[in-house]
């Protein structure tokens, strides 16, 4: 699609696997997951009482490793009729832990365009999930240096991008934002009037993915990796 980015002054940049490797961490820690409570479900039963499990908790614990590690507990307990072991409750806690510990693994190309769009346009992190871990996350990624506001929301709906946008005093006519989500990243900022950028991530959660329909109806530039993005603006 032709796109003009000629007015963006202020590109916002998703954190969790559109700078970092985050998603397939949780998908690894699920599988063990599942492993540990084999002895009282089957593998789909166990992954579907999980996501429930997480919808269920979303209000109260937010996004975040901190609320999976709950979700995780709380569906250990359901369903083994709160017989599960001791062991297997710390061995779920060891597995959060794990999880926030992990090193930043930062995608391929993300520094390399970081630097290059430093000097001309007003970087800005735009991610939700638990504030100590992001904060975390990106002083490891060693990518601090390159943005000029971090904001860690709570959800990522179209209430909350205004709210944000009008606080920081962006014109939303200059701003771009980009993500790996299509329900968080582009849906919310094009029906606001910004403009946005998918870059799509090999693994999608399923709490984020949209219908081909909605994919379709809505025009969002789609690129295969964050390098392209330099063809559409200056650097």
């Amino acid at each position: 699609m032709e796109v003009d980015f000629s007015n963006i002054k202020v590109i916002g940049f998703d954190a969790d696997d559109t700078l970092w490797v985050n998603e397939t961490y949780f998908r690894e820690t699920e599988k063990r997951f599942t492993e540990l409570l084999e002895g009282f479900e089957t593998k789909n039963k166990i992954d579907q009482e999980l996501f429930k499990m997480e919808m269920q908790n979303l209000e109260t614990y937010g996004y975040g490793i901190k609320g999976f590690m709950l979700s995780m507990i709380e569906s250990a307990l359901d369903l083994s009729n709160n017989t599960v072991s001791h062991d297997i409750i710390s061995e779920i806690l060891d597995l959060g832990k794990k999880m926030i510990l992990q090193p930043v693994e930062l995608l391929d190309g993300v520094e390399e365009v970081l630097e290059k769009l430093y000097s001309n346009y007003r970087l800005i992190v735009l991610t939700k999930g638990d504030l100590l871990d992001q904060e975390r996350k990106l002083e490891k990624s060693g990518l601090s240096k390159y943005f000029h506001h971090v904001e860690v929301l709570s959800d990522k709906k179209e209430s909350n991008y205004k709210k944000l946008l009008n606080h920081l005093e962006i014109d939303i006519n200059e701003f771009l934002m980009v993500g790996n989500s299509l329900k968080s990243d582009v849906i919310p900022i094009l029906n606001i009037g910004a403009m946005a950028v998918h870059i799509p991530f090999h693994t999608t959660w399923t709490h984020e993915q949209v219908s081909q329909e909605e994919e379709k109806t809505n025009n969002h530039l789609k690129l295969n990796s964050v390098r392209d993005i330099l063809k559409y603006l200056s650097n």
